[in-house]
């Protein structure tokens, strides 16, 4: 009986596995058929992008992540030169700035318009502190890094509506068509308004949609190396302002105007080669085809469902006007400019400098040569602004980077400081035009140009919290690009009607000494006050501690005390 029981188990136990082993078989079977169709999709959806040099990284999920190297190291150098011919090119426009005013017959102020309306575009089209930001989210406010280690540079809505549908590369190539072809028009311009709109509109348009996403790009392909990165491309900006001028002198002298913006238009063009370069790391993630349908059928029943009292004029307007209003408050915050005084100064304060900020490196060259000095040393002398700022600009980074400055609320002051010194030094202009005085003040202006460069957008990250600062830098570059646009022109009236270039360095010098003074007093006074609420809370809180806690009441329930039963008692009175 026994032996039959055992053999009886023995047989239970093997069928037993056998059906777990083929069960196991057959889920392997069904995993390994369907690793290829998944394959397939991905391999479908998604383009050829790794590169041999970058290794393949993939993260954890799957998904590629950023290399590290490799192939981003062509990035970076594709990014320099987008940057050195897009965000520099507007400082050698002064190299032509007589010759235009000669050929036209105009006044400075007509003149100024174009250099003003390109920079303004600029940094309109998209948000101007992307290249700033991004160098000091690895270098000087390491914790952004932490808590968005792979956010993309910020971009205007023109910018991201292309990148969101088109791509970076895409994007890129499209900014360097446009810029090209505006700059290659403009040397067939036949009268300032047509220079207005191919000059200033479409060249400054094809530059902000060059350059945006090449640092978007940088950001996408490096994370660990993300700071040294960062620093390498921020040097094109300076590097272009120490080439173009030199190289817009030796054209200006061999071609003239007309053959020096067709020969730019050409080399603006190189930007299209450098977004071909600037491939995507991973595909757009896949919309599940049940989520897009459901997506749709909500859509259609929001549609339906939305009132009829929204159908007349009242309706749509009062839709359009709350469409609107999102929009402004996502973007703009215009809330912090009375919930956040500390914004609110900041915000005026820079908005009030780059009023006189660009107009020296517009009016430079110009001055430099109506007191008889040579073309060539004028171009010299922003060739030498161009090389204080690559040897400034990155020290100033990795200093404030130091432990010893991270988290620290005296960036604001040390920004004043610089603005203060900035608008100080164009009362050096004013002074004389030889070379020996325009060089000191070169230098000085470099250098504190350097310092607001590297701390411009630090002081905002200080001010205003993460979840807002998006919508506080679409803000500020609003209010910037408007003294921008109105910047050089206002200048251009001076000159007109004093006939002397040195007041709009004494009017540069008032704009920006009274912002860095504003901005100095504003947080001190700030401050100070804050000191006293946090004073007055700490006693209030110290005053309520020492305070007795007895309550005195004067209804008192009496409750008289049992006494003990008269045994006990009688017990105890005869002991």
């Amino acid at each position: 009986m026994t032996e039959g029981v055992k053999i009886h188990q023995d047989a239970a136990t093997t069928s037993v596995s056998r059906s777990r082993t083929s069960s196991l078989e057959a889920a392997e079977t069904d995993l390994v058929s369907e690793e290829p169709d998944q394959e397939e999709e991905e391999s479908s959806s998604a383009p050829e992008v790794q590169h041999p040099s970058t290794g393949g990284a993939e993260d954890s999920g799957g998904g590629p992540v950023a290399p590290d190297g490799g192939w981003g190291w062509v990035v970076v150098a594709a990014t320099v030169l987008v940057l050195a011919m897009t965000l520099a090119f507007p400082s050698c426009i002064g190299i032509f700035y007589t010759d235009l005013q000669n050929d036209f017959q105009a006044s400075n102020t007509e003149t100024s318009w174009v250099p003003a309306i390109m920079i303004a575009v600029l940094h309109a089209c998209g948000r101007e502190g992307s290249l700033i930001l991004l160098i000091h989210d690895a270098l000087v406010h390491n914790a952004i890094l932490t808590v968005l280690p792979h956010s993309p540079a910020p971009q205007g809505p023109l910018c991201s509506v292309l990148v969101e549908c088109l791509g970076c590369r895409t994007t890129i190539i499209i900014g360097g068509i446009l810029s090209g072809l505006g700059m290659a028009a403009s040397s067939f311009a036949q009268t300032l308004e047509e220079l207005y709109i191919t000059a200033g509109i479409i060249t400054g348009m094809g530059f902000s949609l060059s350059f945006q996403p090449s640092i978007t790009m940088v950001g996408h392909y490096f994370v660990r190396r993300r700071a040294f990165a960062s620093a390498l491309s921020s040097t094109g900006t300076a590097l272009g302002m120490s080439i173009l001028p030199l190289l817009a002198n030796y054209l200006l002298s061999s071609f003239g105007w007309r053959g020096s913006f067709l020969v730019l238009g050409g080399i603006l063009l190189n930007c299209c080669v450098c977004g071909a370069v600037m491939r995507p790391l991973g595909a757009k993630p896949k919309m599940d085809t049940r989520t897009g349908q459901t997506n749709i059928h909500q859509l259609k029943t929001n549609c339906l469902s939305i009132p009829h009292e929204r159908e007349g004029l009242k309706g749509r307007l009062r839709a359009t006007l709350s469409t609107v209003m999102s929009f402004l408050s996502r973007h703009m915050a215009f809330d912090l400019l009375y919930s956040n005084p500390y914004f609110c100064a900041y915000a005026l304060g820079v908005s009030w400098m780059m009023l006189g900020f660009v107009v020296p490196l517009i009016y430079l060259v110009p001055y430099a040569t109506a007191y008889g000095m040579e073309q060539d040393r004028a171009a010299l002398l922003m060739a030498i602004l161009g090389l204080i700022n690559i040897t400034v600009r990155p020290a100033a980074a990795l200093v404030f980077g130091l432990p010893r400055f991270r988290g620290s609320h005296k960036f604001a002051y040390l920004f004043a400081s610089a603005v203060l010194i900035n608008g100080l030094s164009s009362c050096i202009c004013g002074t004389a035009a030889s070379f020996p005085v325009l060089l000191a003040y070169v230098i000085v202006f470099g250098f504190s140009m350097s310092l607001i460069g590297s701390l411009l957008f630090t002081v905002l990250m200080d001010t205003v919290e993460m979840s807002r600062f998006p919508s506080a830098l679409g803000l500020i570059s609003i209010m910037q690009s408007i003294m921008l646009l109105i910047g050089p022109p206002l200048a251009g009236m001076l000159v007109d009607s004093t006939r002397q270039y040195a007041y709009v360095f004494f009017a540069c010098s008032i704009s920006g000494s009274t912002a860095g003074l504003f901005i100095m007093l504003s947080f001190y006074w700030l401050d100070r006050q804050k000191d006293r609420e946090l004073k007055s809370s700490f006693t209030y809180k110290d005053t309520n501690a020492l305070k007795p806690s007895i309550k005195m009441t004067t209804d008192c329930d009496y409750s008289p005390v049992p006494l003990h039963s008269n045994s006990v008692r009688d017990m105890e009175t005869d002991v």
